[in-house]
């Protein structure tokens, strides 16, 4: 067999994966089969069957309200890790999820922690640069959804602050009680990166965000935004020696 079909083989086969078996759900269909991503077109090919006979049907992304796939292998595991502050060991299995489930929804969880873990490591550049691939395809996921807080934190990191300001403008006018949330969370983040332990910017960051998440987004749509909330919350209280309303919301968040 020559190289370049070797090549063009290999290339074929990597098309093949990249359908991924879920179903596609648009405002007046529900789809299950086969869902790849073609990114040239912006459109989502499902391969459905009609009788006996497989067909390849084509739905434009914006006509498209949601995946449902199953949850990649691995991905609980790598995501424990990088909250057990040990991300380094799930950068693999994360940057494989990223790629191999590219706008088939876990790209983004994945993606956000696979950013999570760069951060951690002192690498925000690479968390930013992780981020950015996956906007480049959906422009939203830059103020909504589950990777927006990760990119927030690679930009403020970076120091990227009007990129970042309007970003979280955007997010509190999108009208989305979860990207509000975050906004919120994250301008908390802000005020704390510059407090140098001052009391009084403790106290705003409590009174302006985190504890206006805790108390006022109690919805199901913001658990995870008010859980980390409360925790920050938690660490300016033991910061200002007020540790007994520390410990009731580390309580309260983990009861979440």
């Amino acid at each position: 067999m020559t190289k370049p079909l070797i090549v063009a083989l290999a290339a074929l086969a990597s098309v093949e994966l990249w359908a991924l078996p879920g179903v596609l759900t648009t405002e007046s269909e529900t789809l299950k089969g086969d869902i790849k991503w073609r990114a040239r077109t912006k459109q989502y090919i499902i391969s459905v069957k009609k009788g006996t006979t497989m067909v390849d049907l084509e739905r434009n992304l914006a006509d498209v309200v949601s995946l449902e796939l199953p949850k990649p292998a691995g991905y609980d595991r790598a995501v424990q890790q990088v909250e057990a502050n040990q991300g380094a060991m799930a950068i693999s299995v994360l940057s494989k999820i990223v790629s191999d489930y590219r706008m088939l929804q876990w790209d983004k969880p994945a993606g956000r922690y696979l950013a999570m873990a760069y951060i951690s490591a002192d690498q925000p550049q690479k968390a930013l640069e992780v981020c950015e691939k996956i906007i480049s395809e959906d422009k939203a996921a830059a103020w909504s959804g589950e990777l927006a807080s990760a990119y927030w934190q690679a930009l403020m990191r970076l120091g990227k602050t009007e990129k970042l300001q309007g970003l979280l403008n955007k997010a509190a006018s999108s009208g989305s009680r979860q990207a509000s949330a975050a906004a919120l969370v994250m301008r908390g983040d802000i005020i704390i990166a510059a407090a140098n332990g001052a009391p009084d910017k403790l106290k705003e960051a409590l009174r302006d965000a985190y504890l206006r998440v805790a108390l006022m987004y109690n919805d199901e749509e913001c658990v995870r935004e008010r859980s980390e909330a409360m925790l920050k919350a938690a660490s300016c209280f033991e910061k200002l020696g007020q540790t007994a309303r520390a410990e009731k919301l580390k309580s309260q968040a983990k009861a979440l």
